[in-house]
């Protein structure tokens, strides 16, 4: 790597500072920002569930209050998907709870709904299956969604209808994302390490990638590389993070890159599985379970443990390099759940269980240079 780039990295490192934790009696699985002053926390119990136990809470993150809620659900909130609708200030939002996905209006007189009080619930997977995460595409128009069982699906909004791809994972698919720019693609990620990329009005798989095992010398091994979880930039780069700690990026796809494969014309679909452009280092000891993009170049990642780190990719000299640029541990939180980052990269948010197995959410400012 260049002198130069170094100095640039040297000139521009963040630090995060825990600003102030939240504390709620059930472990929070899902996170998700409605527009700046507000975050979505869903949760659900951990052990000994009982009916009712699923329920959500958006804090205004000016005075850290929660000021719509909604309780009695069926079971845990697994995804949170928010959306703006014409008229409203507060954003509505999906939840996916159990088999079923929710629609709730947030600004609604009652400060705090029940299940009854759903504009729509509409039954994604069949009794003997489970919802694991929502996407809804940028035009919100469609939700996608993935299930224990395997199988990705994708709900039209507008018609209800909901379509399966006809390719499912052999074991938990938990990852859906639908690829910015590409109005018919959409990737999903599952416990069969591997990745699978869709267009999901065929329901046909566009192509592949299947994750291989850490090698290790000494003929032990890890935990196999489950894709635990996801992120796509808004340029198209691909990331993965897998239960043996490693970090996939793929930049097949990447908008504007100067990779091997650059075309003069846009590709026909997306790329970004191409073994040509892709970068696989592991990153630590433990399952990657939570990661997002600030910025096209900036990754946050979280282990299971708590340990958040920053990266920037770097592209010198033709190659690709993943630099530390922060690292911080939370602090209450002993298993992380999700992780959020805003826009501008000032506040990142980190949520899952405490040791006493309740629920946290850890609310980090930047400090430092802007």
């Amino acid at each position: 790597m260049s002198e130069s780039v170094f100095e640039d990295l040297a000139n521009s490192l963040p630090n995060y500072l825990n600003h102030t934790t939240l504390n709620t009696p059930s472990p929070i699985s899902a996170i998700a920002f409605g527009h700046s002053g507000h975050l979505f926390a869903g949760s659900g119990a951990l052990f000994h569930p009982t009916p009712n136990d699923g329920s959500l809470r958006v804090y205004d993150l000016s005075s850290f209050k929660v000021c719509r809620a909604v309780s009695g659900l069926p079971t845990e909130i697994s995804s949170i998907q928010c959306f703006k609708r014409p008229g409203s200030d507060l954003r509505d939002v999906w939840l996916a709870c159990g088999r079923h996905a929710y629609s709730f209006q947030m600004d609604s007189p009652k400060l705090v709904q029940i299940a009854g009080d759903a504009t729509a619930v509409i039954e994604l997977c069949d009794a003997e299956d489970i919802l694991n995460e929502l996407a809804m595409n940028t035009g919100k128009t469609h939700l996608a969604f993935s299930t224990d069982s395997g199988s990705v699906g994708v709900l039209d909004l507008s018609t209800k209808l909901i379509s399966r791809m006809k390719t499912s994972h052999s074991s938990i698919c938990g990852i859906v994302r639908f690829i910015p720019d590409r109005p018919r693609e959409i990737v999903s990620g599952g416990y069969d390490s591997s990745l699978l990329h869709f267009d999901f009005v065929q329901g046909t798989v566009l192509s592949r990638r299947d994750i291989p095992p850490f090698p290790i010398a000494d003929g032990m091994s890890l935990s196999p590389p489950f894709i635990m979880s996801a992120a796509i930039s808004a340029t198209g780069v691909m990331a993965a993070g897998t239960a043996d700690g490693r970090v996939w990026l793929g930049f097949g796809g990447e908008k504007g890159s100067q990779t091997k494969s650059t075309k003069t014309k846009r590709s026909r679909k997306w790329e970004g599985f191409n073994p040509d452009d892709q970068l696989l280092e592991k990153i630590a000891e433990g399952p990657i379970v939570a990661m997002a993009f600030s910025t096209p170049s900036t990754l946050t990642v979280s282990s299971l443990l708590g340990n958040i780190t920053q990266y920037r990719i770097v592209r010198a000299n033709d190659a690709l390099q993943l630099v530390k640029i922060f690292q911080g541990q939370t602090k209450e939180i002993t298993k992380v759940n999700a992780l959020l980052i805003d826009s501008d990269a000032k506040r990142l948010v980190i949520a899952g269980l405490t040791k006493n197995a309740k629920g946290a959410v850890e609310i980090w400012n930047k400090e430092g240079p802007p």
